[in-house]
């Protein structure tokens, strides 16, 4: 699972298979495990399984670990993401509202340009659902936009018609607005290394291959325990990739954007 900007293909797709991938491998393993563990104890007898117990548990304690780093790890990034654009909103909000401070003719220009800019922002996570490459693109026209407003906001602030304080309180406001977008954007691209899904998918099918193993003793096959076992794994996984893409996938930040919606909505 690579990050927007190097994936050529889609993240969600790419998990759907990963997971889909997970789950029949699963089901292979736990048969092979399942076959292996029955030849053993057809020709060792009770035996075949002593000291074996350890070793399963050492493995699944293992991969318990690695899933509850991946699963809180993602979901603190999108708790963390939900607060950014809140954030976002926030200071674009204060330093619209501090435009008060510049002279009439500044501030209708500079009104004019904030609404262009949240305009902007609100469309560039609107590709981030449709396209990455064009919410990359769109990412150069909102840093050319945060350059005017920045100028312009300079040049009002000199004036000797605005208000004594205006630099001190107006040029801070549009630092915070300007630096909140670098910090959504890393936050969006920011992932796991490969490693630790690698590992992750490694050890779900090693324990499927010793969970089979175990199961050998027994005359029949539990269908519904090998299934749910395989498919409770795939879809944690799933799961775990939808929420280190939350604009891509079934659980989403788009409904947060409507903080942003309401600030724009204050600009008319």
């Amino acid at each position: 699972i690579s990050s927007p900007s190097e994936a050529n293909v889609h993240p969600i797709l790419a998990a759907l298979l990963l997971a889909l991938g997970l789950f029949f491998g699963m089901l292979l393993l736990l048969a092979v495990g399942r076959r292996i563990g029955a030849r053993r104890l057809a020709r060792e007898g009770e035996g075949s399984k002593a000291g074996t117990g350890p070793v399963e548990g050492a493995v699944f304690a293992l991969l318990g670990l690695l899933i509850a780093f991946t699963f809180s790890n993602a979901a603190s990034k999108f708790d963390e993401r939900r607060d950014l654009i809140v954030t976002e909103a926030n200071a674009i909000g204060t330093a619209y509202l501090r435009l008060d401070l510049v002279a009439e003719a500044h501030r209708r220009v500079l009104r004019e340009s904030f609404r262009r800019y949240v305009d902007a922002r609100l469309a560039t996570y609107r590709l981030a659902t449709q396209d990455l490459e064009s919410y990359r693109g769109t990412l150069a026209g909102v840093n050319a936009l945060q350059l005017e407003i920045w100028n312009q906001a300079l040049s009002a602030t000199q004036e000797n018609s605005a208000a004594s304080g205006a630099p001190m309180l107006l040029l801070p406001a549009l630092n915070d607005m300007i630096d909140i977008t670098t910090t959504r954007t890393l936050a969006t691209e920011m992932h796991p290394p490969v490693a630790i899904f690698g590992m992750l998918v490694f050890l779900a099918l090693a324990s499927a291959l010793l969970a089979g193993y175990g199961m050998s003793g027994s005359r029949s096959t539990s269908w519904l325990h090998v299934t749910g076992f395989a498919a409770v794994m795939a879809l944690t996984v799933y799961i775990i990739v939808d929420l280190e893409y939350p604009r891509l996938g079934m659980i989403r930040v788009d409904a947060f954007d409507q903080a942003l919606v309401e600030v724009r909505k204050s600009m008319e």
